[in-house]
């Protein structure tokens, strides 16, 4: 029977509705239960009164407590035009629950493993409260779908919703070890199990298994929904819908489009399709994908736009905004259900049904088969898709068999994984399109392994994009590995050989996971060896799984079993041809099925004669490729070129395979003999040969020289490449500029990342450096003729006055010229009149600024100001990690008249100058850029925080005891170098004066090093280490990984940087919001003070307004306060200009990249210092991780940033500790140290100090701190600019 035929006469009517009309479906349940204002009591109720855990996030909870509402919107939904209503189930599993019902092991030293979550699926709590919430959650959409139907005569559906989970089967949350999963395969599919059977009972038409994060986590909800059906006997239809990211990847196991619908379509959904994550703008591109390769109905419910804190719904789209985008959709023919997920309400469900209203559905499309229409291809995936192309054969990775690869068994036994997952990616860097996995040996615990070494592959981005096959002769091991497997792999395999209920079973489970699957020419009797019998045993199990099981037969793949020919036994002579003969007849015989094989079989009576091996392998396939064999386990090294066999082997290896003559094994065997002796063991893999791109055109090695940033043949290259154009700018403006177009293209397409940009930049440079002498000869001849040459347009490039940071700016001015702009970078610490004075002298075309504290979002706009006052017509623009669009628009922009672009990053820098010199473009451009200021204008006018007065932000300060206050070692201060630096004699006093020099070297900072912000700086997002495995850019951060260690080690060989610091501690109290520093211990002598901010921001949830000074005990306490000051930064000004010098801005933006993370190394090492000579530091148990993730006690906050903003406190910090005498740091103008890589703050002890923001100032607390500072107001507005909740008069 149909599928679809054993569905209710309800469902049935879905069915039909989809064939007549675009069906509706209703908009974000959570989104709308807030517009009821219901807080904490109303979502406890009497029942969860004394829950410990917040409740108010369990949406999934209102069903019982707040059952009027959620009916009350279901009603809105339905009368809006929804014809599907989701259940209110998104989280209510046991383990969904389990977040606000069991306490997190996490919070008493624990983890979350598969032993916690065994407690959670055996919890007779959260198991009957998963069923309560599902089971009358769907009796809830049950009766308001009868109601509305019977009211309006058009049947209504219910859709019982299954999440996604709060776990991840596909990742791991540990660093330290990819393999862990917190939780089984079976016990999300036990939890899932549990909800599936609950919304049943309650009344779903449709199961409905949305907002996919990870596809593995879905494949265990089709699982327990296919088990279901079976043990209860009773069909719904399914609904599958994803949650993708901006490239189109699933949030979490990175599965693409294509992908995920062939690993979802063997449960034949009534619909697949996409919701959440986007917008429908940013959805559209893979929806279309999803509508071309799907042959079902495609849904769409996408969120309302993007977040958007400031829209009442929370998200940017209105309804008629989705009505518009969905309608656009439905002209296209992409989709056939469509709704919204997050930010829609009754009103956008009732705007896209209006716009749907008389639109025709999409035609789902029929299978598409082979251009000859001979088959059906094959289908798989890992993280990305597999398709089948005719004509080419199917590498299958062999050496992550344990059976085939005696290394690969050794490290499984060594339980070396790490090890063995480099053997699966070298498999596919070598081409291999299926990668098979076998564990079967007898010192192998099969189960443990297979599931290990899938999961450590799952984490591996490269490898996990390939699908696998899970290669067993026992099922326990198969199974275990298909619940590893996100994607659609193939099983290897199931026989007849049990007979045919288990081959039976088999197949249904292999069908279950959704895999294809290979069978093996094996029955009762044994293995076909003949003819005959191959094609019998196929044609039997042919007809058994696609007519009873309901197997489609294009995941059916034969291995008609290769076997051993030359071995002297006559009836082994035509094992060959039989198999070749089979594979025809198959292929003839039983529509879409694949035929496979192990092709070393082959050659086993040749085995330690390489050439004859490499020969028989490479005709073998010839013939039988020919003859239909799909794809085969092949390695790829022991394989020769069929038309480059020496002519005699191969006419005597076709003897043998093809049973051509009876003298044909021992006239090989002679011939092989004399060619092994011949060649002494040299195979294919042993043939050095020349690399292949170096053989393309001067134009083609030029432009993978830039591409793949090689500089080796650069100078060759060049020179060769000017001796044909002739003349040097002809050079650079074809071939090295073509090149850098291709750079530039990747890169803004994303394929390309930041740290290839800039080797690709130090390939141009050098290249460019090559030329400059015969440029400068070309150039006098051109001005001789009166002829100009000029670039794509000219930059000056300037970190404004006061600031020493430019790292940012220096790789805006490398991407720059790689894409043909002439860049004029002037540095750091660059007054305002030399900038505008070199401006005018390049006559550039754009100026641009740079900028980190937040003193130079001051000097921007008195550039600004200065660029209006003397005439400048060009553009601006704006840079820097204090920097931001806003800032731009209401502080920057309105003091000058021509465009002012604030710039993100790298990335957006070139299609702003693009746009800006653009003769068609630049209007349209700045046009848009003025329309968009204007908003953020008026949201600022409209956007000032709601403020305490200073006296009653006071009042609400935090309460704190002062009981546990430790006595540090000594007072004063201490200084640390690695070099002979001589801080000179200090004339500051016994008392609180110098108290010790002590020597670091940078070894001592390596393993203090937080490598996360090091990638930010490279425009690579994610987290160190995961970032190694990122999905997109992992590879290459894990190169930009390797040439960091690189120079990090010569650095520390070397002694390349020298380190400096100055520390103290010292007795101190705090007197207001002020923290006085005595001279010692008898606190009778004021040595100088601080004076710290607070809080005024409005809170209503009854938390303090912080200041820094509460931190401190007030007088009467012996209390203590420290200050650092620390710099790497010291010898980096030479390293850079000589990688400079080399034309190399890579090594020279890494070098400074590097000294930026040894800073703050050396601020973290010199804190875990101080908290030990402080006396509470010695207790601690941290690991290095630990420290990085500052889990110890105490802070160090900075002056300058969110704690305590005021940049002038600096100064007196560098008094306190005499910072420039004793490191060579010194202050600039605004603040800024110099050099650039230096850190320096204050040291907090206090067990409940913490950090946080001051937020934004009323003019009351500047007034007051001025006061306390001994400054102007005007003087305090300038430095507090950003922070002011108000316009200085």
């Amino acid at each position: 029977m149909n599928k679809a035929e054993s569905y209710s006469p309800h469902a049935q009517l879905l069915l039909k509705a989809l064939r007549e009309r675009i069906v509706i479906i209703d908009g974000a349940m959570g989104t709308t239960i807030r517009t009821y204002g219901l807080g904490e009591k109303e979502i406890r109720g009497e029942r969860f009164a004394d829950s410990k855990k917040d409740l108010k996030n369990n949406g999934d909870l209102y069903s019982l407590t707040q059952a009027a509402t959620i009916c009350d919107i279901h009603r809105r939904f339905l009368e809006a035009g929804a014809d599907i209503v989701e259940t209110n189930t998104f989280s209510a599993t046991s383990i969904g629950q389990s977040e606000f019902f069991v306490d997190d092991p996490r919070e008493h030293g624990g983890r979350k493993d598969p032993a916690f979550y065994q407690g959670v699926i055996e919890s007779k709590f959260l198991n009957d409260l998963a069923w309560e919430i599902n089971e009358q959650s769907a009796k809830q959409c049950r009766e308001w779908c009868d109601r509305v139907a019977n009211q309006t005569g058009r049947p209504r559906f219910v859709a019982g919703a299954v999440g996604p989970l709060t776990v991840s089967l596909s990742n791991s949350p540990d660093a330290d070890d990819a393999g862990f999963r917190v939780c089984t395969f079976d016990q999300v599919k036990t939890a899932y199990t549990h909800q599936i059977r609950g919304l049943i009972a309650g009344g779903s038409d449709i199961l409905l298994v949305e907002t996919i994060f990870d596809s593995l986590n879905a494949k265990a909800a089709l699982v327990a929904i296919q088990e279901v059906f079976e043990q209860d006997g009773k069909i719904l239809p399914i609904m599958i819908s994803a949650a993708v990211g901006r490239g189109g990847e699933t949030m979490i196991s990175a599965q693409t489009i294509e992908a995920y619908w062939n690993a979802m379509k063997h449960v034949k959904p009534i619909a697949i399709g996409l919701n959440c994550s986007l917008g429908p703008d940013l959805m559209r591109p893979f929806l279309a994908e999803l509508a071309e390769k799907s042959n079902t109905a495609i849904s769409c419910y996408p969120n309302a736009g993007l977040p958007n804190p400031l829209s009442p719904t929370g998200f940017d789209l209105k309804p008629e905004d989705m009505g518009n985008f969905l309608g656009e959709f439905a002209q296209s023919n992409l989709i056939n259900i469509a709704g919204g997920c997050c930010g829609n309400t009754p009103e956008h469900i009732a705007a896209i049904a209006k716009a749907l209203e008389n639109k025709p559905p999409r035609n789902p499309k029929i299978e598409t088969k082979f251009s000859t229409g001979a088959a059906i291809p094959l289908r798989l995936s890992g993280s990305q898709p597999f398709t089948q192309q005719i004509g080419n054969f199917i590498m299958i990775g062999e050496r992550t068999n344990v059976a085939g690869s005696p290394k690969f068994a050794k490290l499984i036994k060594e339980n070396k994984y790490e090890e063995a997952v480099a053997v699966a990616r070298q498999q596919v860097e070598n081409g291999a399109n299926i990668i098979d996995i076998c564990m079967d040996e007898g010192m192998i615990d099969g189960v443990a392994a297979m599931s290990r070494f899938l999961q450590l592959l799952g984490s591996e981005p490269e490898v996990a994009k390939v699908p696998f096959m899970v290669d067993s002769s026992k099922w326990e091991v198969i199974e275990a590995g298909l619940k590893c497997v996100q994607g659609k792999g193939i099983v290897n395999s199931i026989s007849l050989k049990g007979g045919e209920e288990l081959f039976r079973e088999h197949a249904r489970k292999v069908l279950k996971y959704g895999a294809a699957v290979v069978v093996m020419a094996f029955d009762e009797n044994g293995q076909a060896a003949t003819y005959a019998e191959k094609i019998r045993i196929c044609e039997r199990a042919y007809r058994i799984l696609v007519d009873e099981v309901g197997f489609p037969p294009e995941d059916i793949i034969f291995d008609p079993n290769i076997l051993t020919v030359g071995t002297g036994i006559e009836e082994h002579n035509n094992y060959a041809v039989d198999f070749i003969e089979a594979t025809r007849w198959i292929k003839a015989n039983l529509p879409h099925a694949k035929v496979s094989g192990g092709v070393s079989n082959v050659s086993f009576g040749f085995r330690g004669n390489n050439p004859v091996r490499e020969a028989m392998h490479s005709a073998f396939l010839y013939h039988a490729i020919k003859a239909g064999m799909d794809m085969g386990i092949v390695n790829a090294g022991m394989l020769e070129v069929y038309e480059e066999i020496e002519p005699e082997l191969k006419e005597l290896v076709e003897d043998v395979l093809l049973n051509r003559r009876p003298d044909a094994t021992e006239r090989l065997v002679v011939h092989g003999e004399k060619l092994k002796a011949a060649s002494a063991g040299t195979t294919a893999t042993d043939k050095k040969v020349e690399e292949e791109w170096r053989k393309g055109t001067i134009e083609e090695r030029l432009s993978h020289s830039l591409v793949k940033g090689i500089d080796a043949y650069v100078d060759a290259d060049t020179a060769e490449a000017l001796a044909k154009y002739g003349k040097p700018l002809t050079v650079i403006e074809g071939p090295l500029m073509a090149g850098m177009s291709v750079v530039g293209d990747l890169f803004g397409a994303g394929k390309m990342f930041l740290p290839q940009v800039v080797k690709s930049a130090r390939v141009m440079k050098k290249s460019v450096a090559y030329l400059t002498p015969f440029m400068e000869a070309e150039k006098a001849a051109m001005a001789a003729r009166g002829e100009v040459v000029k670039a794509q347009g000219k930059i000056v490039l300037a970190t404004v006055k006061g600031d020493v940071h430019d790292i940012g700016k220096n790789i805006v001015g490398v991407v720059l010229a790689c894409n043909n702009y002439e860049v004029i970078d002037m540095g750091v610490m660059v007054q305002c009149e030399k900038i505008l004075e070199r401006a005018k002298l390049e006559k550039a075309d754009i100026i641009g600024l740079s900028g980190l504290i937040t003193p130079s979002l001051d000097e921007m706009v008195h550039v600004a100001r200065e660029m209006e006052r003397t005439g400048f017509k060009v553009p601006l623009l704006i840079g820097g990690a204090t920097t931001s669009r806003a800032h731009t628009a209401v502080k920057v922009a309105q003091h000058y008249s021509e465009p002012v672009v604030h710039v993100l990053d790298a990335s957006r820098a070139v299609p702003v100058m693009t746009s800006l010199l653009s003769k068609d473009g630049k209007a349209p451009f700045v046009k848009q850029l003025r329309e968009d200021y204007e908003k953020l204008r008026a949201q600022h006018a409209g956007s000032a925080a709601k403020l305490l007065s200073l006296e009653a932000a006071r009042a609400n300060a935090p309460k704190l005891k002062y009981d546990d206050l430790p006595k540090p070692e000594f007072t004063g201060f201490r200084t640390l170098t690695s070099g002979q630096f001589n801080p000179g004699k200090c004339d500051c006093g016994s008392s609180h004066g110098h108290a010790g020099a002590f020597n670091v070297a940078l070894e001592d900072l390596v393993p203090f090093i937080d490598w996360t912000p090091f990638f930010h700086t490279w425009e690579l997002r994610g987290v160190y280490p995961k970032i190694l495995q990122h999905e997109k850019h992992g590879e290459e951060a894990t190169k930009l990984f390797a040439d960091a260690q690189k120079l990090l080690g010569e650095f520390v060989a070397n002694k390349s940087l020298q380190l400096r610091a100055v520390y103290g501690l010292f007795p101190a109290n705090r007197v207001g919001d002020d923290v006085e520093i005595y001279t010692n211990g008898s606190r009778q002598h004021l040595r100088t003070k601080l004076h710290f901010l607070r809080q005024q921001i409005e809170k209503g949830d009854g938390t303090p307004n912080y200041c820094l000074a509460d931190f401190i005990a007030p007088k009467g306490a012996p209390d203590y306060i420290g200050g650092f000051a620390v710099t790497s930064g010291h010898g980096l000004k030479e390293i850079v200009e000589k990688f400079k010098a080399e034309h190399d801005d890579y090594n020279a933006i890494m070098a400074e990249a590097i000294a930026d993370r040894l800073a703050e190394a050396f601020a973290e090492y010199l804190h875990k210092r101080a908290r030990d000579e402080w006396g509470f530091g010695k207790l601690e148990k941290l690991t290095t991780d630990d420290l990085i993730q500052e889990k110890y006690r105490g802070i160090r906050p900075a002056a300058g940033y969110p704690a305590s903003p005021d940049h002038t406190e600096k100064g007196i910090l560098w008094d306190l500790l005499d910072v420039e005498q004793h490191t060579g740091i010194k202050l600039t103008e605004s603040f800024a140290m110099w050099p650039g890589s230096s850190v320096s703050g204050l040291y907090f002890a206090h067990p409940e100090s913490k950090y946080f923001a001051v937020g934004k100032l009323g003019k009351d607390q500047v007034a007051d701190l001025a006061q306390r500072k001994g400054k102007t107001l005007a003087e305090m507005e300038r430095w507090l600019g950003p922070w002011l909740n108000y316009s200085p008069s």
